[in-house]
């Protein structure tokens, strides 16, 4: 089969560009109606589909070559456009890359190279230390060394102990009752040790979950919340979805009511890809401010904001002093934060999103409520895995190394 490649069409005629675009609507339209059958599109392999033909018992043959997306039909041979089976590859592609990042599953073993992929592997002797022994692999293509201890590569101690000293410390125990806790599993640590994991394992899951989108409600609150950094008051601004409660952005500031807190909206919406319908904070200057900086549109549609509000009635903003709550029992234990940019606030924003069940969400994470599901028991393990994938779009993520004195990986 003879397929040609699409050649740009200029066109001159004001009313003509009006029916090419009316048009090019009408097969996104029917693209997606073909999508939405379920079983109208086949996957030959990577690069070759078959797509139903709606007007008759046929196939038609997509292709996606170095030189764009093909079609047998004859609206792409013909006319030169992407035809509407096109789209509905396009659109396939796309819903199961999402569906795809959005689930985090555990990985527990390997038949394949986590570099290259082949099946070509063998065993190569085992890597021993005081915790036990770890299965070693060689890869007869790349010629690479690997484990599957994925994530924990070159630490003195095990997965379990690194991620239960995380859970320990984020659920509210200080670093040296974690350590001590630690002690009684047959995991000797210093206290600095388990901060050097807390600094390099946060920093990884932080930079691998920016990756991922969460599919937030459309009413958004901030409040902020006062802690000390090496001593001196500080305040902490925090951006949560009314829906989901997923903890979106954050920011330290100096000052309540007249900091710049327009880099906390710029972050929500790169975080959520999108700006909220209504925004939901107390009286503060600043929030009103940043709302008319970031959110306020000249448009009809334009979001709300609802300010000025208080514990009672239907204006309230409970959720947020609930959510401060939480903040405010970890931060008594922590009692001073190092630096203003301390992993310590990110590693709370991970927990509470994706590892604390919340009783308001029916013992539901606000990661899977808005649509991110965390697979297995050890959901710190199946976070630091994913993360650590060679194959990852970053693969500067297994650089990051831990810092401090006395630092005992």
């Amino acid at each position: 089969m003879e397929i040609r490649k699409p050649k740009p069409k200029i066109h001159t005629d004001e009313q003509g560009l009006v029916s090419m675009a009316t048009v090019q609507v009408l097969r996104e339209v029917r693209g997606r109606m073909i999508f939405e059958k379920g079983d109208a599109i086949k996957r030959i392999d990577q690069n070759e589909y078959k797509v139903k033909s709606q007007s008759s018992g046929g196939d038609y043959q997509v292709l996606q070559t170095e030189l764009g997306w093909l079609c047998s039909c004859p609206d792409a041979m013909f006319r030169s456009v992407e035809c509407k089976h096109i789209l509905a590859v396009q659109l396939s592609l796309k819903v199961r890359a999402e569906v795809e990042n959005q689930i985090l599953a555990p990985i527990v073993n390997t038949d394949s190279c986590i570099f290259c992929g082949s099946k070509h592997i063998v065993k190569d002797g085992l890597r021993r230390n005081k915790h036990g022994d770890i299965q070693k692999f060689n890869c007869l293509e790349c010629k690479k060394y690997f484990t599957i201890n994925l994530g924990f590569e070159k630490m003195k101690h095990n997965p379990q102990a690194i991620t239960s000293a995380m859970q320990l410390y984020f659920s509210g125990e200080s670093l040296r009752k974690t350590a001590e806790s630690l002690r009684l599993m047959g995991a000797e640590v210093s206290h600095q040790t388990i901060h050097n994991w807390i600094t390099k394992y946060v920093g990884l899951m932080n930079r691998y979950l920016d990756r991922i989108t969460p599919n937030v409600g459309s009413v958004w609150r901030a409040d902020e919340l006062y802690l000390k950094v090496k001593g001196n008051m500080k305040y902490l601004f925090a951006l949560m979805d009314d829906q989901t409660r997923f903890w979106i952005a954050q920011e330290v500031a100096d000052y309540k009511g007249t900091s710049d807190i327009r880099p906390l909206l710029k972050d929500g919406m790169e975080v959520a890809e999108k700006k909220p319908e209504v925004f939901i904070t107390d009286g503060a200057a600043n929030f009103h401010q940043a709302f008319n900086k970031e959110f306020r549109t000249n448009r009809r549609d334009s979001p709300i904001h609802i300010s000025h509000i208080h514990l009672a009635g239907d204006r309230n903003n409970n959720k947020m002093e609930s959510f401060n709550g939480e903040l405010r029992d970890r931060e008594k234990t922590m009692r001073s934060l190092k630096t203003q940019d301390s992993p310590i606030l990110k590693g709370m924003q991970i927990h509470h999103n994706f590892i604390r069940p919340h009783s308001g969400l029916d013992g539901q994470t606000p990661a899977a409520k808005a649509g991110i599901e965390v697979k297995g028991e050890n959901k710190w393990l199946t976070i630091i895995q994913n993360a650590s994938r060679p194959n990852s779009e970053d693969r500067d993520l297994n650089a990051v190394e831990g810092v401090g004195r006395n630092v005992e990986n």
